[in-house]
């Protein structure tokens, strides 16, 4: 027998929510002619799972709507009319011409009017402003004298302001008492837990059913049988930060920036009260119970002056003060400010980014001393921000400027960047005649901050301000305006300059400019290779802070020379080396690195999450280089899956010129993957207009396998026979380019072409090319469609262990396949190569696909025979795997 305890999924059962349930049944009775129940409460108190019970308990039709995955306008109604009218084309075409809100709200009603149904719509604040307006206006209309209409059931968050809608209900959840919560805990647990763990957790849940959830999900079968003992706060800030994380990832920036001085300063009221009691001897044992506890968790108030002070001081607006404590998230009573939610206060403690905590806990000192001791010790990327102006003022230029450099690049490192552009401006003004080399640093990260922003007039403001500058410098400052302003006579002669002096230098911030330079000019290889030794001084000077920012050029100069694995080994460094010195804005752009290599690859799923973390932080700092990035490798994905429609849709504004459009310096080269997109979705007049455009800018030789991809564009717009002149000339002019992929991409679009032409034989041979490619590439998605158009002409895919295929494979490949073929485990041998397994798992499916097997089964017929090594056979390492496992199972035993 086992006593262990193992928690299961909570059903639809509710407790404690006997006046919410009669007031659902009030508008789902029989006799009833619909209406709307508005339900409001907190992160986690159940909206969701009132909406699903109502729901399974109506008799007739019920359709639940959550909220649309992103904001755009209209988004809202487009997610109701899929669930109300899943592939009606009516439906369709009522919400197409629809004009406005009053139009939208015909529409809705048009579409359930009169039918006894129930809709349940959840977080209706998460909803675009245009449907949520349309929404009211279609429960107006509904209740109009003698109109009847469904029943609408529609969860918000308790702070969200409600529509004005006639006869509408509004309840309120609340939290469990506490024999709900006990009630709740033995559906949660089988069976139930210890009695003092559940008494431990009513207590520490306070009546909070997602917390509750949260802490019983996180302690584990042990401590909840009681067979180990709790942790001192089994509700932590992990548990909060699950179960309030999303509602605060979902409030403005500026209001989460305030909570967190609100917090801060919260806690650190409650430390000085403990501290102060400890010193006059009123702490006892008494104090260690419930009581204790309960003071030590809940954040006491703070006056309202101490805030403001200190979010001013932080640089932290403090305008969202009035819309929180409306909202009813703070409250303000007696000149002091505290959380209307305990849980709240300490889940945004739990979920600030550190650096926040750094900036708003040093609010009070004097900066001057703070600035200057941290400029001293190299940690630019822990200094404060600026005190009030009249402090700033009182300060010497040259104390100012180096105050101005350290606020640039803390706003640089994990804020606004166009903040940190003006920052960096000021400080290369005051700095120039004080501090030179300072000021020529501030000059060039104001430019990287313009540039990350995509600001083409801010780059140039950065470049105008040196104009003491000579030397490298002044070739770099000049030719990169030149670039800018497209005067590319001038600006070609003055960067090969810079490249062709980075062998003189050993500074690694000056290696950043040379490598910049070569990318310019479109000499990825060079560019890869500058900021290679760029990052091997950095390393050799232990420059912690700099070396993110060296990462980052040297994922995107691999990234632009088609080394895409490198590119990603470089870009999860640079996630590494960015946490520890808080730099999100760099390991946002690493994350977009990867994924579009992710969409290189095929890896969807790792597209969407990695594209997700860097659009997290690109779209609220302005970051639209790595905006334009993650959005690129979304598109690419989308592409490789067969959307073409929904790709095209997404690279639109990428491919657009204007401040509106996507990043200055990647708009070309994200046209080819457009003009791919919106040829397959019947959009062929934009893609003309944009290859027209791509044409100029290809002439210019700024990029290696632009004339290769000129080509392929002309061949998808071309007609007729035309087409295969152009997709020859593509293929032709790849070679040498040195990027595989998009040669393989073009073969892939040449074979699909020769097929629906009805030429397989013909058709074959470039799907054959362009799916070894692939298959080496480890491109599986790709590699699938490579497969099927081959499959599609009658060519053969495998299915067969093919021993000649076996050369074909990389080197790596082919080691894991040996190790495999002699029985070896994916754990034993990620520790023999020193890989994960989830890495030697991937390698394997690409071996199979590539030998046309389906097991590892099947491996000891293919492998090849393992090459000797010097002073061994080609067993030992078959041998040391056996021999460890030996080893391990005598230990076991």
């Amino acid at each position: 027998m086992s006593g262990a305890t193992h928690v299961t999924a909570p059903g639809p059962r509710l407790y404690d929510r006997a006046a919410e349930l009669a007031a659902v049944a009030r508008l789902t009775a029989p006799a009833g002619d619909g209406g709307v129940l508005f339900v409001t409460g907190g992160p986690g108190e159940g909206r969701s799972v009132l909406l699903a019970r109502a729901a399974d308990d109506f008799p007739g039709p019920a359709h639940r709507v959550a909220a649309p995955g992103h904001r755009a306008p209209w988004s809202g109604a487009r997610a109701l009319f899929a669930a109300l009218a899943p592939g009606a084309p009516e439906a369709r075409r009522a919400l197409r011409t629809a004009r406005g809100e009053d139009g939208l709200a015909a529409a809705v009603s048009g579409l359930l009017g009169g039918l006894p149904a129930l809709v349940c719509l959840d977080d209706l604040h998460l909803w675009d402003a245009h449907s949520r307006a349309a929404l009211a206006a279609a429960w107006r209309r509904d209740r109009a004298p003698g109109r009847a209409g469904p029943r609408w059931l529609v969860s918000a968050a308790r702070h969200h302001r409600l529509p004005d809608v006639p006869g509408a209900e509004t309840v309120r959840l609340g939290r469990l008492g506490p024999d709900g919560a006990r009630a709740l805990l033995r559906d949660l647990c089988a069976p139930p837990p210890a009695p003092p763990v559940v008494r431990r957790l009513v207590e520490e849940a306070a009546g909070h059913p997602g917390v509750l959830v949260s802490a019983v999900r996180r302690l584990g079968t042990a401590r909840l049988a009681g067979g180990s003992p709790l942790p001192e706060q089994p509700v932590d800030g992990a548990v909060l930060t699950e179960v309030y994380g999303g509602f605060l990832r979902h409030l403005p920036a500026d209001a989460r920036r305030l909570l967190t001085v609100v917090a801060l300063a919260g806690r650190t009221e409650a430390n000085r009260s403990e501290a102060s009691r400890t010193e006059e001897g009123r702490t006892d044992a008494g104090r260690i119970g419930a009581g204790g506890r309960e003071a030590a968790h809940r954040l006491p108030g703070v006056a309202v002056d101490a805030v403001l002070g200190g979010a001013r001081a932080a640089g932290v607006p403090v305008e969202p003060l009035d819309g929180l404590v409306a909202d009813g998230l703070l409250c303000r009573a007696d000149g002091l400010l505290r959380f209307e939610d305990p849980f709240l206060g300490r889940a945004v403690l739990a979920s600030a980014p550190a650096s926040r905590h750094h900036g708003v806990r040093r609010a009070g000192a004097p900066r001057p001393v703070r600035t200057a001791s941290a400029l001293a010790r190299g940690e630019r990327h822990r200094a404060d921000r600026l005190g009030p102006p009249a402090a700033v003022r009182a300060l010497a230029p040259m104390a100012r400027g180096r105050s101005h450099l350290v606020r640039g690049l803390a706003a640089l490192a994990g804020g606004p960047v166009m903040d940190a552009h003006e920052a960096l401006l000021r400080a290369a003004e005051l700095l120039r005649d004080r501090a030179p080399a300072e000021a020529s640093d501030a000059r060039f990260l104001a430019m990287e901050a313009a540039w990350a922003g995509g600001d083409v007039a801010a780059c140039l403001a950065a470049l105008d301000c040196g104009g003491d500058a000579g030397g490298t410098e002044r070739d770099f400052l000049d030719g990169l305006g030149a670039a800018l302003t497209v005067r590319l006579g001038e600006a070609r002669p003055a960067l090969a300059r810079v490249v062709a002096r980075d062998g003189a230098e050993d500074d690694p911030r000056l290696l950043l400019r040379a490598g910049s330079a070569a990318l310019v000019l479109g000499d990825t290889a060079a560019a890869a290779r500058i900021h290679a030794r760029a990052l091997a001084r950095a390393r050799a000077e232990h420059r912690t802070a700099l070396l993110p920012r060296v990462l980052e050029h040297l994922a995107y100069a691999e990234l632009r020379a088609g080394r895409y694995s490198r590119a990603a080994r470089t870009a999860r460094e640079g996630l590494r080396a960015a946490e520890p010195v808080e730099q999100p804005n760099t390991a946002a752009h690493q994350h977009a690195v990867l994924a579009l290599v992710a969409s290189v690859t095929g890896d969807g799923p790792a597209v969407a999450e990695h594209a997700g973390l860097a659009l997290g932080t690109a779209r609220p700092h302005g970051l639209v280089q790595a905006a334009t990035l993650a959005e690129w490798a979304l598109a690419r994905d989308e592409l490789g899956r067969g959307l073409a429609a929904q790709a095209a849709a997404r690279l639109v504004p990428l491919v657009r010129p204007g401040p509106r459009g996507g990043h200055f310096a990647l708009r070309m080269l994200v046209v080819p993957c457009f003009v791919e997109a919106a040829v397959a979705s019947g959009r062929t007049a934009e893609a003309r207009s944009a290859a027209g455009e791509y044409a100029v800018w290809a002439a210019q030789g700024l990029d290696g396998p632009a004339p290769a991809l000129l080509a392929r564009c002309r061949a998808l717009l071309a007609q007729g026979e035309e087409a295969a002149y152009w997709f020859g000339e593509a293929v032709r002019r790849h070679e040498g380019c040195g990027n595989d992929f998009e040669r393989a991409r073009t073969l892939l679009a040449y074979g699909t072409w020769l097929r629906r032409r009805r030429r397989p034989g013909a058709a074959r041979e470039p799907l054959r090319d362009a799916l070894v490619t692939f298959e080496r590439a480890a491109a599986d998605g790709w590699a699938d469609h490579a497969r099927s158009e081959l499959r599609a002409t009658g060519g053969a895919v495998g299915g067969t262990a093919d021993r000649t295929a076996w050369g074909l494979l990389t080197p790596q490949q082919q080691r894991i396949a040996r190790f495999a073929a002699r029985g070896a485990t994916n754990r034993e041998i990620a520790d023999r190569l020193a890989l994960s397994p989830r890495t030697v798992d991937h390698h394997l499916r690409g071996v199979f696909a590539r030998l046309g097997i389906r097991s590892r089964v099947e491996l000891p017929g293919v492998a090849g025979p393992d090459p000797p090594a010097p002073g061994q056979d080609g067993g030992t390492e078959a041998k040391g795997l056996v021999s460890s496992r030996a080893r391990r199972s005598a230990g076991s035993s």
